[in-house]
């Protein structure tokens, strides 16, 4: 497999992490534990991505690994269920998002200020020294 490809791999597997890690903050904020079914999770990612059963596995796995939530499989005659309870990165992780999206949005903003004004400066010592 050649680089890119594995690169590629790589990045769709973070975001399908990040999606599934969304749908469970926000389903399971303010509360202790929660049950989720994989359908539940593959249903509500399955506008922006489509997700197998087995990739919900081990996403949810990975998940736990990286310490984001705690969770343990529950079977029932209906299949099974993940009984999740976020930990404290989990409990963050949405507040955490929006506050890097709002560095990056202050960091492109002062960026291109940086860059008129340079534009600008320059305009002027050109006429100036023309």
């Amino acid at each position: 497999m050649g680089l890119k490809s594995q690169y590629y791999i790589k990045i769709m597997q973070e975001r399908k992490e990040k999606l599934v890690l969304r749908y469970i903050c926000r389903v399971c904020s303010g509360k202790k534990t929660y049950l989720i079914s994989p359908h539940d999770i593959a249903k509500e990612v399955c506008n922006k991505m489509i997700l197998s059963i087995s990739e919900i596995d081990e996403i949810m796995t990975g998940l736990s690994l990286q310490n984001y939530i705690d969770f343990v499989v529950s079977d029932s005659k209906n299949g099974y269920y993940y009984c999740v309870k976020l930990k404290k990165k989990g409990q963050t992780y949405l507040a955490d998002s929006r506050k890097q999206k709002k560095a990056l949005m202050m960091l492109v903003l002062r960026s291109m200020f940086l860059a008129t004004v340079s534009f600008v400066f320059g305009l002027i010592l050109k006429a100036i020294f023309k």
